[in-house]
């Protein structure tokens, strides 16, 4: 750590032999992201006074090396509700950097101040860094986040056929243009750097910066939990719908960093958990995948999973968080994809209590409590299972709404319904698969030649698909397949395992015209983004556009 803050230090004084030879690889990305009341140039300690994360890395391997400081941590909702948005927006001036960090507020984490982002091109020399950023520093301009990325360029085209490597620097800044210390700044930069831009602020769809912004939109149900549909199995019950809107209640209520409450289930609840674990059990062990079997173990071990009792939501939670960082949130009913998936982005996933009808216990026209615990759970349990959900999370983070239906059906065609290969067999990950009996076997069952040849695309008289089609998985080609949703797959995509799932999911977000680059701090549990943006459209209620 100490050698690495020496090497940054070097780099901003000019200490260093040059841009390139700074790191190792700055032919790959270069962030840092940091949040304080001081400038990025400044001498590094090994307790500097400001947060950062730096990154460096290709697109599917990084390092991250967090400097901590006193930076307020606001992990208890109703401070940083109250720091965010009860007290008046004059309260929340710009921090000086000869300030303190720990004066500055989480506003400045969520955009609300004003931010302007600059790229700014550089010729790779000794001390080019040190000697465009030292006039942030003489201007008072906090610097909240940097990021190198090389000029691609043609060294036969440059005289002689050699060229200086150049370096793109993506800045972000407290400050607009207009403001005079900003225009004084960009004056000076223009004849200190071979190309300026100021980028524009974009407008987007209204996304959370901060975890504890899942509350605005948890609640956002398509249905309310209790809202049945006339052929559902419960639609006649009013005992059953009776519990659903007790436990949609219950989930209502729930807020960032509260304890999930413990459901009492009933017997007969229990008892239609107990008839879909003897039915899934075996056909586990024949179709899952090894990661889902190992990590079922696990729950079995630490999250008192059995036939006999429905495991508790916040159990669960509590050991995720220590596996693998993800949290389960309680939630009413059905919520957007966009809601559903900018949870990912924080690794929460939104999760039912509510059980299917006793009448029909194998059966459920929606997500319920064996459905999430059976079938999705086990899987967050898998670090590269965890990783894959998060990075389409972070991908619908202010994604038009086109690229969020592409990002819906890349979801559907592998975590509810993926397969992967392992040991030369078809197994399952999709948690619509781990979860139900018939599309399971049906999914994964080996065909003869002839049989695939003589039955794909053809239906019984059920309607339903004789031989589904196995397709390599593609994230480009699962994002425009359609799906059904009341009957088996006609189509399955096949990973080669979930590590390449997972990159080959990372390499299509990054292919997406995204509005913005989003990184996600467990430590703040806050997304960075590297531009301004203005979060006006979809703005839950409560919720500030910006």
């Amino acid at each position: 750590m100490m050698k690495f803050a020496s090497r940054l230090s070097s780099l901003y004084h000019g200490r260093s032999s040059g841009l390139a030879r700074s790191w190792p690889s700055l032919s790959s990305r270069f962030v840092v992201a940091a949040s304080s009341a001081s400038s990025v140039p400044m001498s590094l300690s090994s307790s500097p006074p400001w947060n950062c994360s730096i990154i460096y890395g290709d697109s599917s391997t990084s390092t991250r090396l967090r400097f901590l400081s006193s930076q307020p941590d606001y992990t208890n909702y109703e401070t940083w509700h109250k720091s965010n948005y009860e007290q008046p927006s004059n309260s929340h001036s710009l921090p000086s950097i000869h300030g303190h960090p720990h004066q500055q507020t989480s506003r400045d984490l969520h955009a609300d101040l004003p931010r302007t982002s600059v790229l700014m091109e550089l010729s790779d020399r000794v001390g080019a860094l040190h000697d465009v950023l030292k006039y942030y520093w003489k201007y008072d301009v906090n610097i909240t986040r940097i990021e190198s990325r090389p000029v691609v360029y043609n060294r036969d085209s440059a005289a002689g056929g050699q060229s200086r490597p150049k370096f793109d620097f993506f800045v972000d800044f407290h400050g607009k243009v207009g403001d005079p210390n900003v225009n004084a700044l960009l004056k000076e930069l223009k004849g200190m750097t071979d190309k300026l831009l100021v980028l524009d602020e974009k407008e987007v769809h209204w996304f959370p910066r901060h975890i504890s912004e899942l509350d605005l939109i948890a609640n956002r149900t398509l249905d309310a939990g209790t809202d049945l549909e006339a052929d559902h199995p419960g639609f006649h019950d009013q005992a059953y719908r009776q519990r659903r809107s007790k436990l949609a209640e219950s989930a209502q209520k729930h807020r960032v960093h509260d304890e999930i409450p413990t459901t009492e289930y009933t017997a007969d609840e229990t008892e239609t958990w107990g008839l879909v674990w003897d039915t899934m059990e075996s056909l586990w062990q024949k179709y899952a995948c090894k990661e889902y079997l190992s990590s079922m173990n696990l729950m079995k071990k630490h999250c008192g999973y059995s036939r006999d009792t429905i495991p508790q939501l916040s159990t669960i939670s509590s050991f995720l968080k220590l596996q693998t960082d993800v949290r389960l949130r309680p939630v009413a009913g059905l919520i957007s994809s966009r809601d559903f998936l900018n949870g990912l982005a924080f690794r929460t996933f939104f999760c039912t209590q509510y059980i299917r009808h006793p009448s029909k216990p194998l059966y459920t026209p929606e997500p319920d409590v064996c459905h999430e615990l059976l079938g999705h759970v086990p899987m967050f349990a898998d670090r590269d299972f965890a990783d894959f959900s998060q990075e389409i999370g972070l991908a619908s983070l202010g994604a038009s709404d086109e690229d969020i239906l592409k990002l819906a059906r890349c979801y559907w065609h592998s975590v509810e319904f993926g397969l992967c290969r392992e040991g030369g067999k078809n197994k399952a990950y999709g948690a619509g698969l781990l979860s139900s009996f018939g599309e399971l076997e049906y999914s994964c069952k080996e065909r003869t030649e002839i049989e695939i040849h003589e039955q794909v695309g053809k239906i019984d008289g059920d309607g339903m698909p004789l031989c589904p089609e196995i397709k390599p998985w593609d994230p480009a080609v699962a994002a425009m397949q359609d799906f059904p949703i009341t009957t088996y797959q006609p189509v399955y995509f096949l990973a080669e395992s979930l590590q390449d799932a997972k990159l080959k999911m990372r390499r299509y977000c990054e292919m997406l015209p995204r509005p913005f680059f989003a990184l996600y701090n467990a430590q703040t549990e806050t997304v960075h983004i590297d531009r301004p943006v203005r979060r006006s459209m979809g703005v839950p209620e409560a919720s500030p556009a910006g």
